[in-house]
C-alpha cells in the first residue's frame, strides 16, 4: 500500500514526509533482534516509509540492521525511506549534539537522516542515557547554542531536516526568534482525548508540521494511558462505523493534516493501521469528538523537580496542561 505524503513547507528541497510512520520506542519491551529485524521488513512490505527512533530508545542499531536487509533485498531503496531520529537530552549540550548524530548515523549504518528532533527541552547531565532521569542531574538547555548546533547537522549534510518535539507554544515562538533554519517538524502527543489545537494552530501559522506520536495513549508502554483507547466517544463512533477504535483515532489525526506515528509489531494490527484512507468521519462524528474532555496523557512528571529547570507541569508545558 502506498502512504500518502506531506510536504515539509520550511525545508528548501521539498521533502516529503510518509503521513504514518513506525515508532520503535522498544527499549524497556524486552524484544530480541530478530523480533525487531521481522517487524520492521514486515512493515516495509506492508507500505510503511517513515522509521522513527531515537539515541534514548536503544533501537538505532535493530532499525539499522533491518533497514540494511532491506536495502540489500531490494525491498525499498533509501529515497523512498524517511527516517527520524532525536538528540537526547544527555547530548543537548553546545559541542555534544553533532558527535551524538555522528553516532546514530553509524548506528543506523545510513550516511544521513532525513529528521533530527530535539527529544524534549531539558537538558541532563552529559552521558546518562537513562529515563526516568535522575532529577538532580536535569538542566536548562542552552537553546540558542544547541539548536545553531541543529542547523549546523543540516548544513553538513548529517540530516535533511531538523526539528524539536515536545516543544509548548512559547518554546516555539522562543525558537523561533533566534532561529536561522526553523524548525520542519514539532513532533507531540496529540489524539482526539489530547487535540492541540492551540499548538496546532501556532504550527501552521509558521509552516511547522505536526507529528502526533502514541496517538492510541501507548498502550502497554511504561509511560502511557489508557484514556485514548477507553474513550466511551470513540468506542461508539467505531462499532457505528465497523472500524476499529484506533482506525477511528488514525483516521481523525490524519483528518488534522498532519502526521502520525504508530507502533505495532503486530502484522495484523500494522496493515489494519493503515486502512484508514478510504472513508472519513462525518460532521456528527466530529460534534462528538470535539465535545471529549480534554487531559494530556502524559504530562512527565519525570521532568519536574524543586531544583530543575522546571518546577511543576504548568513550568514545562508552559500552561498547556
Amino acid at each position: 500500500m502506498e502512504i500518502p505524503t506531506l510536504e515539509l513547507q520550511s525545508t528548501s528541497d521539498h521533502l516529503s514526509i510518509p503521513v504514518i510512520g513506525m515508532g520503535t520506542a522498544v527499549a524497556r519491551q524486552n524484544y530480541d533482534l530478530a523480533t525487531i529485524k521481522e517487524a520492521i521488513v514486515e512493515a516495509i512490505k506492508a507500505g510503511y516509509r517513515h522509521f522513527d527512533t531515537a539515541g534514548l530508545y536503544k533501537s538505532e542499531p535493530y532499525l539499522g540492521e533491518a533497514l540494511a536487509e532491506a536495502l540489500t533485498h531490494g525491498l525499498v531503496s533509501r529515497d523512498q525511506l524517511f527516517i527520524t531520529t532525536k538528540l537526547w537530552s544527555a547530548d543537548a549540550h553546545p559541542g555534544l549534539v553533532i558527535p551524538a548524530l555522528k553516532r546514530s548515523l553509524q548506528n543506523l549504518q545510513l550516511d544521513y537522516v532525513d529528521l533530527y528532533l530535539i527529544h524534549w527541552p531539558i537538558s541532563v547531565k552529559p552521558g546518562e542515557y537513562i529515563f526516568p532521569v535522575n532529577k538532580e542531574d536535569l538542566l536548562p538547555m542552552d537553546f540558542k547554542s544547541v539548536w545553531a548546533d541543529m542547523e549546523e547537522c543540516q548544513r553538513l549534510g548529517l540530516t535533511k531536516s531538523i526539528g524539536v518535539c515536545n516543544f509548548s507554544c512559547k518554546k516555539l515562538e522562543d525558537l523561533l526568534s533566534h532561529a536561522t533554519i526553523p524548525p520542519a517538524i514539532n513532533q507531540v502527543e496529540m489524539s482526539p482525548v489530547w487535540q492541540q489545537k492551540k499548538l496546532r494552530d501556532l504550527c501552521a501559522a509558521n509552516n511547522i508540521t505536526v507529528t502526533a506520536y502514541s496517538p492510541l495513549g501507548a498502550v502497554g508502554a511504561r509511560w502511557g494511558t489508557t484514556q485514548v483507547m477507553n474513550c466511551q466517544v470513540l468506542q461508539e463512533i467505531a462499532r457505528d462505523k465497523g472500524k476499529t477504535v484506533a482506525q477511528v483515532i488514525l483516521r481523525w489525526v490524519y483528518e488534522q493534516g498532519v502526521t502520525l506515528l504508530v507502533k505495532s509489531f503486530d502484522n495484523k494490527r500494522m496493515r489494519e493501521n493503515l486502512e484508514i484512507f478510504s472513508w472519513a468521519l462525518s460532521e456528527d462524528d466530529y460534534i462528538k469528538i470535539n465535545a471529549i474532555h480534554q487531559s494530556r496523557g502524559m504530562p512527565k512528571y519525570e521532568f519536574i523537580s524543586e531544583n530543575g529547570p522546571f518546577k511543576s507541569a504548568a513550568e514545562l508545558w508552559d500552561g498547556e496542561i
